[in-house]
């Protein structure tokens, strides 16, 4: 049993379905994936999630039980569409959201000094918002969402805009999150993160579920027979039409990729190749999560 169950949920908007019998479970204490392109239905699934809108048929149960509407106090939600009063202080506003969600003033402020402290923020405390940068404001934004430690946190894209050193704080904060006992659900196109940080997923396209499972499964069920293998220098690794292809060479990569015909070993072919050349590595090639995605999304257009 998921932390999150949602059960052939159906959400109609007139005469267009957006969810069509969407079923997924998110176990607690994990990070779970929500993907699929724009317009698939997640945004209207995260919405029912949040009690902003209700389900047309179907359930949504949290922690074993039909979710209510005071179940909105242990979710904290980061909008893919960020909003915050801009010419409020930092710390204020911080304060002031926590306090929305139940938190009292004291723990409000002990919460909001370590956070900044956390992000380096602490000189910002007293500034308009209006004078951080854009992704400073993105952090603000994620401080006030996670402030109240809500057992369900929902994130619609929260690495956008931001550059490649403060996406890696902002992705070491939610493992932290997770690791202290946060469920996650994950909303992104993002799939390099993806595969950094969710166990599982569900991929929705054209309001229906249409692929689902462990991140790590989901990978090993789309392999395309590839292995990577590496040779002494100033070898190179011919194609032998009984046993495997030899793929067009990728920049900046030093070894072969080679694709095994149908029914080949890895063991057959790795002996082939030591026969032929001196070995000095072989790896097996898994898809990335991008191409299935996209190989995913394709077939079903």
């Amino acid at each position: 049993m998921g932390f999150i169950e949602v059960n052939d949920v159906v959400k109609r908007y007139s005469g267009h379905t957006a969810l069509d019998h969407v079923s997924l479970n998110v176990p607690q204490g994990s990070i779970y994936g929500l993907l699929g392109p724009n317009g698939a239905g997640k945004t209207s699934l995260i919405r029912i999630i949040n009690q902003i809108t209700d389900p047309d048929e179907g359930t949504v149960s949290i922690g074993g039980r039909p979710m209510r509407r005071d179940d909105v106090a242990r979710i904290g939600y980061l909008p893919e569409e960020r909003g915050l009063y801009k010419k409020m202080n930092v710390g204020d506003e911080i304060v002031y959201l926590a306090r929305l969600k139940g938190m009292s003033k004291g723990d409000a402020i002990m919460a909001m000094l370590d956070w900044l402290e956390r992000f380096d923020l602490s000189e910002w405390r007293d500034k308009k918002v209006e004078a951080l940068s854009k992704g400073m404001q993105q952090k603000v934004q994620f401080i006030a969402t996670v402030i109240h430690r809500p057992e369900l946190l929902i994130f619609d894209e929260p690495f956008s805009g931001f550059d490649p050193v403060n996406a890696d704080q902002l992705k070491a904060e939610i493992l932290r999150l997770r690791d202290q006992g946060s469920t996650i659900l994950f909303s992104t196109h993002n799939m390099e993160s993806v595969e950094a940080i969710c166990e599982e997923i569900s991929l929705i396209n054209h309001s229906k579920v249409v692929l689902q499972g462990r991140v790590d499964d989901i990978r090993r069920n789309h392999k395309k027979n590839v292995i990577a293998v590496s040779v002494d220098r100033g070898q190179r690794v011919e194609a032998d039409p009984s046993l495997f292809t030899v793929l067009p060479a990728e920049a900046g990569r030093r070894d072969t990729l080679v694709r095994l015909n149908e029914g080949v070993t890895v063991r057959e072919a790795i002996a082939c190749l030591n026969e032929r050349y001196t070995l000095t590595g072989f790896t097996e090639v898994l898809p990335s999560m991008h191409e299935i995605f996209v190989e995913t999304v394709k077939q079903e257009v």
